[in-house]
């Protein structure tokens, strides 16, 4: 079964470079010297700090295979690959809610780099779905679990 692949940014390609860097070089050695201190009071059977550290060791690694999944199955969407007629990922897109006219600006990105709380959405997710590969004027609807949505998009930028 193939991997699935990963769609990234440079900036987000950068920053699980960066989270991954950090795991190996720094964390990895922090937690060897919390599980060395730990294995020094004694008896580790029954020693919540030996405990604590080997389950955040544990994290550390599957987090590091993951990062390691997701950076060989990366496609990078370089910023000449945008454009401005037609929603794709990398883009920034304002749409407008036809009910209540509110205007949100929101930046396609692909799963791994979605971040709701930076306006950074996933190209799967329903809003997502619902613009990509539309074009600026056009009406959408996007299925919600609160029922359906009408964003009108009024522009796309890089």
């Amino acid at each position: 079964m193939s991997d699935k692949e990963v769609i990234l940014t440079q900036e987000g390609l950068k920053k699980l470079e960066d989270e991954l860097e950090n795991l190996k070089s720094v964390k990895r050695r922090e937690v060897a010297e919390r599980i060395k201190v730990a294995i020094g009071y004694g008896d580790i059977s029954e020693n919540s700090e030996y405990e604590d550290a080997k389950n955040e060791q544990a994290f550390i690694e599957g987090r590091v295979l993951t990062l390691e999944k997701m950076l060989r199955n990366a496609r990078i969407i370089n910023s000449d690959e945008v454009g401005t007629d037609i929603v794709g990922i990398g883009a920034t897109v304002t749409v407008e809610d036809m009910e209540f006219g509110d205007v949100v600006e929101y930046t396609i990105v692909g799963s791994a780099e979605s971040n709701p709380l930076q306006n950074k959405i996933s190209n799967e997710s329903p809003v997502g779905k619902a613009i990509i590969g539309k074009a600026k004027g056009t009406i959408v609807d996007v299925n919600v679990p609160a029922g359906v949505i009408q964003y009108k998009i009024v522009d796309i930028k890089k």
